[in-house]
């Protein structure tokens, strides 16, 4: 952030000179007004200027940017260690930071169902939040892994519904991270004889599919 200090006749005068300077606006800009005419510091002195300290705003691009570059910094750190050749590009997708991730061998980055990845995109989150008051989601994906996985896991839950529909004994999936756990959820909601339900702690944390019997 670009920061300038200006004097004027006027507190007016002073902040359009600022704004002159920093060739802006003032609706992008924070004003803080240091001395105003007459009154000098803590009014012991007098002055026959106005004093004021503006400080020109990031816009959104500029935030995107600057979050952009933090992640492109943090990955190449950690693709550089584990000696390899990543591309990286960034897009916006309803409030979130999408960055895909493209390789060779996506198998490494991706890891066991996905874990890898989750790892790498929580650590991205933590780096680019840090010292942050507004928090940024983060996303991300390689070789448009999140799709195929979520066509996978909703596959897997109409499935399993329909195994427990014809058998009425609940069944019990592998655990799972809350992001998949919540495509199972979405994936069943509209089984009017199907309940969906989380039980286990974290890492363990796994979906129940069970047949909704009538009350007796």
């Amino acid at each position: 952030m670009k920061t300038v200090t200006a004097k004027g006749k006027t507190v007016e005068e002073a902040i359009q000179n600022a704004l002159a300077e920093l060739d802006t606006t003032a609706d992008k800009v924070t004003t803080k007004v240091i001395d105003i005419p007459g009154t000098g510091l803590m009014g012991m002195f007098g002055s026959r200027f106005a004093k004021v300290e503006v400080t020109l705003d990031e816009d959104e691009d500029d935030i995107e940017i600057n979050e952009n570059d933090t992640c492109t910094k943090f990955l190449s750190d950690v693709f550089s260690a584990m000696n390899m050749d990543v591309d990286i590009s960034y897009r916006s997708e309803e409030e979130i930071l999408c960055v895909d991730l493209n390789c060779e061998d996506t198998g490494v980055l991706i890891g066991r169902r996905g874990q890898t990845l989750d790892a790498l995109q929580y650590l991205t989150s933590l780096v680019v939040n840090k010292n942050k008051d507004d928090y940024t989601r983060i996303s991300l994906d390689v070789a448009n892994y999140r799709e195929k996985r979520k066509d996978a896991l909703q596959d897997l839950a109409d499935r399993i519904a329909q195994k427990v529909q014809r058998t009425k004994t609940k069944y019990v999936l592998e655990p799972m991270n809350p992001y998949e756990r919540r495509i199972i959820h979405a994936a069943l909601q509209n089984y009017k004889n199907i309940v969906t339900y989380s039980e286990g702690e974290e890492p363990f944390r796994h979906i129940v599919i069970d047949f909704k019997h009538d009350k007796m």
